[in-house]
């Protein structure tokens, strides 16, 4: 049996501002051990074959579905894992899960396959990880066989910020349930009463089925979204390690999740009835959905305390204190969270912890770069970080990875000098070729066409002064670019 891991990589992590911003938003982030969340989702089933061998099942690499704009952060993903994906496939834009999932099992298929799908947010956190593969066995044993599979969380408090599945008759062996119904973030009185009944589960938002089973059911419940995904697919274009669906296709597409879009069907069908099924999964699970989920998740010290970087603490209890930058220091205080990075500091009650999400609201209204961009900015040849900036001029610090480049372009408004501290760099410039080794430096004037290349095995290190009357990112001219890229990013 071929399982096919499916990743869906879209979301934007707001409520673990500032940690997470948009264009590096928390799957992307080592928020519980060395591996980011992303990279953990990947790992979760790398071991399946060999702890399941009579499962028969045979591991694919995984499809990933995820945003344009963070297609050079998944390929490093992969590329730190030193592993490869089946396919990293690009939403022009987002339409929830339901259609993210219908190209990824348009993808699957390809070739006359039909592989059994388990589809898997990139942004959560399972402690338990082989108590995990074996529900997923157990999973794939069913989809095989044309269930439509979801795994439900034994809830352990009434959380009231997951929605819950209802589950209805149990199976001959008590180990699999019909699928009942799927229920709406609750309130904190309903909640405890969903936990008093053991009939409810938190909802995983893991799912498994054979991939042609998912195309004939969004095909019929959902028609207008299998028609928009048929035709982005047909026009896609393979672009470099990314499958670019058509963009006005897709664009053109409802907005749906899994959830509404076909498995309430399933639950309210009787002609389906069994077919919709639910795994109960009791192996230490957490969207890490907020701080105070973080909090949860991460081990504290005697008082209660999660601590991340340079700490102080003096008659501090319950807090989850992270310092990136600089010397956090609490005196006196119980159930906060307090968040220090570069550009950005949060103070928030931990009973409070969802409403994050309101300053990032706030934020990208206003327009901010702390909405979008963390200090260190990244991109495909490596990052930039801000230093020092005044009229008429910015310093950065700049880091090229080893073998990669920065595009072939040139700026209208501002000429750069660079100042190599580690590494060797090779500078085109106009129709000229510098090597430059540490502490050596080169002027690049205004209107000069121009290139930055680490040909080294070590990442280059250097300091940009720029200078001029205009110093936006946008003030770029692009003539060649080994990423394809078109704008600034």
């Amino acid at each position: 049996m071929n399982l096919q891991p499916v990743v869906l990589s879209g979301g934007s992590g707001t409520r673990l501002w500032p940690l997470s911003r948009g264009a590096y938003p928390k799957q992307f982030l080592p928020l519980s051990g060395p591996h980011s969340l992303f990279q953990s989702t990947l790992l979760r089933l790398a071991t399946l074959e060999q702890e399941q061998p009579e499962s028969g099942i045979t591991l694919a690499d995984a499809i990933v579905v995820c945003n344009e704009s963070h297609r050079f952060l998944v390929a490093e993903q992969f590329r730190l894992l030193d592993h490869s994906p089946a396919s990293i496939m690009l939403e022009p834009a987002g339409r929830n899960t339901a259609p993210a999932l219908t190209i990824a099992a348009m993808k699957a298929v390809q070739n006359s396959a039909d592989p059994v799908l388990i589809v898997m947010p990139a942004d959560h956190l399972i402690s338990d990880e082989a108590m995990f593969r074996g529900v997923v066995a157990h999973g794939a044993a069913l989809a095989s066989e044309g269930a439509v599979v979801t795994f439900g969380i034994v809830p352990t408090s009434p959380e009231t910020g997951y929605g819950y599945i209802k589950r209805g008759e149990a199976s001959a062996n008590s180990e699999t349930f019909k699928l009942q119904a799927f229920v709406e973030k609750p309130d904190r009185n309903q909640a405890q009463r969903y936990l008093d009944s053991g009939e409810y589960l938190w909802n995983s938002g893991i799912f498994m089925m054979r991939a042609s089973v998912w195309l004939e059911l969004i095909e019929q419940h959902q028609p207008e979204i299998a028609a928009a995904c048929r035709a982005a697919f047909a026009s896609a274009e393979q672009d470099g390690d990314f499958f670019r669906v058509d963009a006005k296709s897709f664009e053109s597409c409802p907005s749906d999740s899994i959830d509404y879009a076909v498995m309430e069907k399933l639950c309210a069908e009787k002609s389906d009835s069994g077919r919709a099924t639910v795994l109960p999964l009791s192996a230490g699970w957490s969207d890490v959905g907020s701080w105070s989920a973080l909090w949860e998740v991460r081990e504290a010290d005697a008082s209660g305390n999660v601590i991340e970087g340079d700490v102080l603490v003096h008659d501090s209890t319950d807090n989850l204190l992270i310092a990136q930058h600089r010397l956090l220091a609490t005196v006196g205080v119980s159930n906060l969270v307090v968040v220090e990075t570069p550009d950005a500091v949060l103070v928030a009650d931990k009973a409070h912890a969802q409403n994050v999400k309101f300053i990032a609201e706030q934020l990208k209204q206003d327009q901010r770069s702390e909405s979008q961009f963390h200090r260190r900015v990244h991109r495909p040849w490596g990052d930039y970080e801000p230093i020092d900036e005044g009229d008429r001029y910015q310093v950065k610090r700049l880091t090229v990875k080893p073998g990669a480049s920065l595009s072939l372009q040139m700026h209208h408004h501002r000429a750069e000098h660079w100042i190599v501290v580690r590494g060797t760099a090779e500078i085109t410039r106009n129709d000229e070729v510098l090597m430059l080794s540490e502490n050596e430096s080169v002027y690049i004037p205004l209107g000069a066409t121009h290139r930055l290349e680490n040909p080294g095995v070590i990442p280059l290190e250097l300091i940009e002064v720029q200078s001029g009357s205009y110093l936006g990112e946008d003030d770029i001219v692009r003539f060649e670019d080994h990423y394809n890229r078109k704008t600034s990013d």
